[in-house]
């Protein structure tokens, strides 16, 4: 399978992985930078692969916005995710060894595929992110996230991601089988925080003692 154009991977061969995270970064952002997350995680074993967004912004209006303002752009994001995702099974790493990581934009683009393409996965970590779409839209979504853990980290005075949307997007995924377990943390700023990382090393030390 031919590598998407810039793609950026890290850690170990994806041959040789014992599990991958892939990383979607924010609007304006960029896979190299949310790539230097991965030198942070810091865990034996993983892949990191980081695809880019055309112009840096993987669809142009809030993630509140009516979907039909983000489109074509949305369906061509969760499209590039997907075919990430079928690279690294390609590679032999299943679904179950996968985790979805994103911040911001990319938190609510990574919210919103793994909903969508419900299985389990090794996890999704959604960092000042939520389901895509304007209040009221319906929540849907086929299959089965099968237990699949999940953490939604965001502040609660969230400049861009209201409370509201994170609470929404925490019951949506629990009623799709996955565990969840969401945090807003008082006063943050739109950022990450050790505590959110700490979760996820937790997370993805699970993957890797597994084996």
């Amino acid at each position: 399978m031919a590598a998407l154009p810039g793609l950026l991977t890290a850690g170990v061969p994806l041959q040789e992985a014992q599990a991958a995270m892939i990383l979607v970064h924010g609007r304006g952002a960029t896979a190299a930078s949310i790539l230097m997350l991965a030198e942070e995680l810091d865990r034996d074993g993983f892949a990191y692969l980081a695809p880019q967004a055309p112009g840096q912004t993987w669809y142009p209006y809030s993630f509140l916005a009516p979907l039909e303002q983000n489109q074509p752009h949305l369906d061509a994001a969760l499209a590039t995710l997907e075919n990430v995702l079928a690279q690294v099974a390609a590679a032999g790493v299943p679904a179950e060894r996968i985790i979805f990581l994103g911040f911001s934009q990319g938190a609510c683009l990574a919210s919103e595929f793994v909903a969508r393409h419900a299985r389990r996965y090794g996890g999704l970590v959604a960092l000042s992110g939520g389901l895509i779409g304007p209040p009221g839209t319906p929540r849907v979504y086929p299959g089965d996230l099968a237990g699949t853990p999940v953490f939604l980290g965001c502040s609660d005075v969230d400049p861009h991601i209201p409370a509201w949307r994170v609470e929404e997007s925490a019951a949506v995924l629990e009623q799709l089988g996955a565990a969840v377990t969401m945090r807003l943390y008082p006063g943050m700023g739109h950022s990450v925080n050790e505590d959110e990382i700490n979760f996820v090393r937790q997370m993805m030390e699970t993957l890797t003692d597994e084996r």
